[in-house]
Formats: structure tokens, C-alpha cells, sequence
């Protein structure tokens, strides 16, 4: 979950932060192959947002991830 702040002031919204990194389920992705996790090797993958960014190559559908807003990339696999 991510929480968006907004500030306000006399009812009207003056200021609204986003958070850096959203945690989203991978909905595709090619399946990924036993030993690729060792290299630095990269396919496309889409989350729940429908955005494609590149993620390793032994992310798979419906794993967790955490993915840095700003730059549309994957950050690392979450528990």
C-alpha cells in the first residue's frame, strides 16, 4: 500500500507528495528459468497498473516487486 499526502489549505489542495517506490503484482511476464538469477539479463514484465518495466529475468507472474515511481524500474522482489 502507498499513501499520498496532500496538504491543504482553506479547503483547497496547495501541495500533494507521492511516495517514491510502490510495492505492485507482476500480471505478465515470460516464465523465468532456473539459474538466470545470477546474471544481469532483463525482460519486460507488466503490473497491476498495466505499466511494462524491465525486471530480472527469474521475476515471475504474481511475484511482489517494488518499483521506483520516478523511474518506471523494478527495485528488488518483495516478501
Amino acid at each position: 500500500k502507498s499513501i499520498v499526502l496532500l496538504v491543504q489549505e482553506k479547503n483547497e489542495i496547495i501541495n500533494c507528495e507521492l511516495p517514491s517506490h510502490i510495492e505492485s503484482i507482476v500480471i505478465s511476464s515470460e516464465p523465468g528459468v532456473k539459474g538466470d538469477t545470477a546474471t544481469n539479463a532483463t525482460k519486460t514484465a507488466k503490473i497491476e497498473n498495466d505499466i511494462e518495466i524491465q525486471v530480472p529475468l527469474f521475476i515471475n507472474e504474481n511475484d511482489k516487486i517494488k518499483v521506483d515511481i520516478k523511474l518506471r524500474k523494478y527495485v528488488e522482489r518483495v516478501k
